[in-house]
């Protein structure tokens, strides 16, 4: 899955592709490179981050979207917004990767609204996040972090059941970064299968994150290596979806990782 912020101040390549130009050009790129997602986002969710409004997240990752639709590979929109996913999903995309896992006020509905057309079922990714992008990062907590992710997703993929989702639409994701501390995020990491036995692909969400640069004083442009060796691990723990900024560099990787799989 790779990473396609359409925004001016994600952490690490904030700007960059704002520009609904630079952003196509950037998922050509990333699709020459042998992406199989491509998960486009108008608002950052780094630590800190104040939200936008709907209409500045729509205007910013509806053109990218409507230009990307037929591009050969899958599509995904980054939101917790119920109007953004329906949009969204209007627009093509395939997928609905959020970070609240549909906790947002309109979000479960969106998804339920899409589904009574059969043909636009998306997919849906549910994340772990403790508190909120403003304050997940003041302090988090947990006794047993392994343990409080697998519950918090299992009561949320359990929902989605319920009110009729099928299993094998919904990806879970830990939510590395997203209230966590170093240690929790390592952790994490050492421990990733204990997410797989919860029986839904999981997504491994590492790259360029603060945790590499605090394990090796790099800043988010000096953390490829970091970050291919985090999605080798994740990948080796049962990772499914591995999100990454360096499509070329993590494919070629995983190629040498499989190869050895085989």
């Amino acid at each position: 899955m790779g990473i396609l912020n359409a925004t001016p101040d994600s952490f690490s390549d904030g700007g960059k592709f704002r520009a609904p130009g630079d952003a196509i050009a950037q998922a050509e790129l990333m699709i020459a490179n042998g992406v199989d997602m491509i998960d486009i986002g108008g608002e950052s969710t780094r630590p800190g981050a104040e939200p936008v409004s709907l209409q500045e997240e729509l205007d910013r990752v509806l053109p990218v979207i409507e230009a990307l639709k037929d591009c050969g590979v899958a599509l995904s929109i980054d939101t917790y917004k119920a109007e953004t996913m329906r949009q969204a999903l209007k627009a093509g995309v395939d997928c609905v990767n959020d970070i609240w896992a549909l906790r947002q006020e309109g979000a479960m509905d969106a998804i339920l609204e899409s589904d009574l057309d059969k043909e636009k079922q998306c997919g849906i990714v549910l994340m772990h996040m403790q508190r909120d992008p403003q304050t997940m990062q003041f302090d988090p907590n947990y006794q047993d972090v392994i343990a409080e992710v697998k519950l918090f997703l299992q009561d949320r993929t359990r929902l989605l059941e319920e009110w009729g989702v099928a299993q094998n639409r919904i990806a879970i994701d830990p939510g590395f970064g997203f209230g966590k501390s170093l240690q929790h995020n390592l952790k994490m990491l050492a421990d990733f299968d204990g997410f797989s036995q919860l029986g839904y692909p999981v997504l491994a969400g590492i790259s360029r994150k603060s945790m590499l640069g605090k394990l090796t004083g790099g800043d988010t442009n000096d953390r490829v290596a970091p970050s291919i060796a985090a999605a080798i691990l994740a990948a080796d723990r049962g990772a499914r979806i591995i999100r990454v900024h360096d499509v070329q560099e993590t494919v070629d990787s995983l190629k040498v990782w499989e190869a050895i799989q085989e």
